[in-house]
C-alpha cells in the first residue's frame, strides 16, 4: 500500500493506492461519505484488494482527513464539482484506465454524477466499468434532513466532534460544517441528480440498509428504475447507513461478487 499526495482541482489530497496483483485488473476507486476520509475505510481497501486482485484507490476529498483545508461555506454544488472536476483528475494522477467506482452516501452520489455525465469525453466515460453505491442519495428527503439535524446536535452537544477529530484532525470543523450546513441549507431541498441516471450504461449495484435513518428505499428505486446498465439491489435488514461497517461480511461478499463479474 502506497501513501500518495495528489493535486486535483487545485488542492492537495491525501490518498492511498494498492497496486493490482494482476496488471490487467480493474481498479476500485473508493469515495467516502460526507463526514468521512480515506482512513475511515479502515482495513476494507486491503480486504477488497486481496479478494479481487484489483488495485484500490482511496482518497480524502478537499477539506477532509489529511487533505488541504476547505474554504467555507461549501457551494451546494460541491458533489457536482467533485464528480465532474476533481475525481477525473484524481484517476488521471494515478493512471487508472478502468475502474469500478465504490461510493458511500455522498460518495455514491459523486459516483453517479461522474458516471452519468453525458457531456464527458467518450474515452473518459469508458473508463468506468461499474458502480457500487452504498446508501446513495439522488434527491433530498425529509428523513435525511431530520437525521442530519440530529447529527448536528451530536456534534455540538455530544461527543461526535471528538470522535471525528481522531480521523479528521485539524480538518474536523471544516469537514463537518461543510457537509452539514450544505445539507441543511433551505436551497438544498431542491437538490436532485436523477437527470444523471439515464446516461449510466454500466452495471450498478445498490446496497442499502433497511433501517437507514438518512434515506429510504425511494433512493434505491429511483436509481434502479432509471439507469440503463443492468441494476442490482441488495437490501440488508436491520442495517443502518453504513452497511460495510454494520454488516461487513455480507456487504463485502456482495461487492466482491459484483467486481469479479465486471472483470470477467
Amino acid at each position: 500500500m502506497d501513501s500518495l499526495s495528489i493535486v486535483a482541482a487545485g488542492h492537495r489530497l491525501e490518498a492511498l493506492w494498492i497496486p493490482p496483483s494482476d496488471r490487467d485488473a480493474l481498479a476500485i476507486v473508493m469515495l467516502h461519505e460526507g463526514v468521512g476520509c480515506v482512513s475511515g475505510w479502515r482495513d476494507w481497501p486491503e480486504e477488497l484488494a486481496r479478494a479481487t486482485g484489483c488495485g484500490v484507490l482511496g482518497y480524502s476529498r478537499w477539506g477532509y482527513g489529511g487533505s488541504d483545508p476547505v474554504e467555507l461555506p461549501r457551494p451546494l454544488t460541491y458533489m457536482h464539482d467533485e464528480g465532474l472536476i476533481a475525481l477525473p483528475q484524481v484517476m488521471d494522477a494515478v493512471g487508472i484506465q478502468e475502474a469500478v467506482l465504490l461510493g458511500h452516501s455522498d460518495g455514491a452520489s459523486i459516483a453517479i454524477i461522474h458516471a452519468g455525465d453525458a457531456r464527458a469525453d467518450p474515452r473518459a466515460r469508458a473508463r468506468v466499468k461499474g458502480l457500487v453505491l452504498l446508501a446513495p442519495h439522488v434527491f433530498c428527503e425529509d428523513v435525511s434532513v431530520v437525521a442530519i439535524e440530529q447529527t448536528r446536535e451530536a456534534f455540538v452537544n455530544g461527543d461526535l466532534r471528538e470522535r471525528l477529530a481522531k480521523r479528521q484532525g485539524a480538518n474536523v470543523d471544516g469537514a463537518f460544517w461543510g457537509w452539514n450546513r450544505a445539507w441543511l441549507d433551505p436551497g438544498f431541498r431542491a437538490w436532485n441528480i436523477e437527470s444523471f441516471l439515464p446516461a449510466i450504461e454500466v452495471p450498478v449495484l445498490v446496497i442499502q440498509g433497511e433501517a437507514d435513518p438518512y434515506g429510504t428505499i425511494a433512493q434505491v428505486d429511483a436509481v434502479t428504475r432509471a439507469v440503463r446498465g443492468p441494476p442490482e439491489r441488495f437490501m440488508i435488514p436491520e442495517c443502518g447507513h453504513a452497511p460495510h461497517k454494520e454488516r461487513p461480511e455480507e456487504t463485502t461478499a456482495a461487492v466482491v461478487g459484483f467486481v469479479r463479474a465486471q472483470m470477467r
